[in-house]
């Protein structure tokens, strides 16, 4: 099993170098300085959330059902995948998200309050979110 390529530092969290490639094949070397693609920068859990969001077609009620994960949490992961591809994501449009997520969380916690449901379901909603 081949181990894939880090895009990240492992003690500073800067974006890696690749200096070297070879060719298995041929045994040919090449020296360098080579960027990282902007993929491999991405944590493994960014890269998982990336291949269920591009095999659902962006279809986010997918990535909801098949991740266990609330509306807003999709987006706010979606956006933190944008940001970490270096692209700039809509302020006013992330800060709705933050709102209804806190909006959902004060309604479990309601619903918790007024006995509608048990701690664990609570804890268990509030970690999809």
């Amino acid at each position: 099993m081949r181990r894939q390529v880090l895009g990240k530092c492992p003690v500073c969290n800067q974006t890696l170098e690749v200096s070297r490639l070879s060719c298995p094949n041929c045994e040919t070397n090449i020296e360098g300085h080579f960027e990282v693609c902007k993929f491999c920068q991405l944590s493994n859990e960014q890269k998982q959330f990336i291949e269920v969001f591009i095999k659902s077609r962006g279809n986010i009620r997918e990535v909801e059902r098949e991740l266990g994960i609330s509306y807003p949490t999709v987006r706010g992961r979606l956006d933190a995948v944008i940001q970490a591809l270096g692209y700039k994501v809509d302020s006013q449009e992330s800060q709705e998200i933050e709102e209804l997520q806190a909006g959902k969380r004060k309604e479990i916690l309601e619903s918790l309050r007024k006995g509608e449901i048990t701690s664990d379901e609570a804890i268990k909603l509030l970690k999809q979110k």
